[in-house]
């Protein structure tokens, strides 16, 4: 496996001008433990379906990414305030792979090696926002990347679920069925998605990989409930309240 470790030094003397972020981490299932989270890697339009929905030709596409900063990461269970700034605010449910080792530039052979668990996502989406980014050929980051923009359910390690290659990923609003698929749709698997990541970036633990969504995303509004769950891995949970 190719490995590259950066190293920073800290030290407890030193002096900052205000406090820095504190740890951002999530629980893990059965644990009094938490996973620190470091970086958040998206993967796109990973549906065919979904790819198709948003207008896309996914026999064309190689995978492609956008992050999601950790500081906007909330749990499973969080009550959002409508965001600002948008009118269609979408719903988007995931597969999240945790990463528990250093891993550049490795195969495919060597990817489900470096994970360490799994859960189930929420990458919400200021759509209007994103629509007129693409139409003027400008970075999707305002869109994806806000405060709450990722909801994540507690982690399950591997060790408890095995390597997931299928199983159904479903989202429902009010009770309402609106997103349905299976882990097997996606166009890159996660040992693709994971070796093509390290060729671009060199993994770290704590990293997180949002795994693209299936077909069916659609607005939420205020007073609506998010439900969404993935077989073996429980479900993430998210209310809407008014916007502050």
């Amino acid at each position: 496996m190719g490995v590259h470790r950066f190293h920073w030094e800290f030290h407890v003397s030193e002096s900052f001008a205000f406090a820095p972020p504190p740890v951002v981490s999530l629980a893990i299932e059965g644990s009094s433990q938490r996973f620190p989270v470091r970086r958040i890697f998206c993967v796109g339009r990973n549906y065919a379906a979904h790819a198709r929905e948003m207008g896309a030709d996914p026999s064309r596409e190689p995978p492609f990414y956008f992050n999601k900063s950790n500081l906007h990461l909330v749990p499973s269970g969080t009550t959002l305030p409508y965001p600002t700034e948008t009118q269609n605010f979408h719903h988007e449910v995931e597969l999240v792979v945790a990463i528990g080792k250093p891993a550049f530039r490795i195969d495919t052979s060597e990817a489900a090696s470096v994970i360490w668990g799994y859960g189930v996502g929420l990458d919400m989406t200021r759509r209007d926002l994103q629509d007129a980014a693409k139409q003027a050929r400008r970075p999707w980051g305002t869109s994806k990347d806000f405060e709450g923009a990722a909801v994540v359910s507690p982690l399950v390690p591997v060790a408890q679920t095995g390597v997931l290659t299928q199983g159904a990923i479903t989202l429902s609003v009010n009770g309402q069925l609106r997103q349905s698929g299976d882990l097997a749709d996606q166009i890159w698997n996660v040992d693709e998605v994971i070796a093509n990541l390290s060729r671009l970036y060199h993994l770290q633990p704590g990293d997180l990989i949002m795994t693209g969504t299936p077909e069916g995303v659609g607005p939420v509004v205020v007073g609506d409930v998010l439900e969404g769950q993935i077989a073996g891995l429980g479900e993430v949970k998210l209310t809407l309240s008014a916007a502050v």
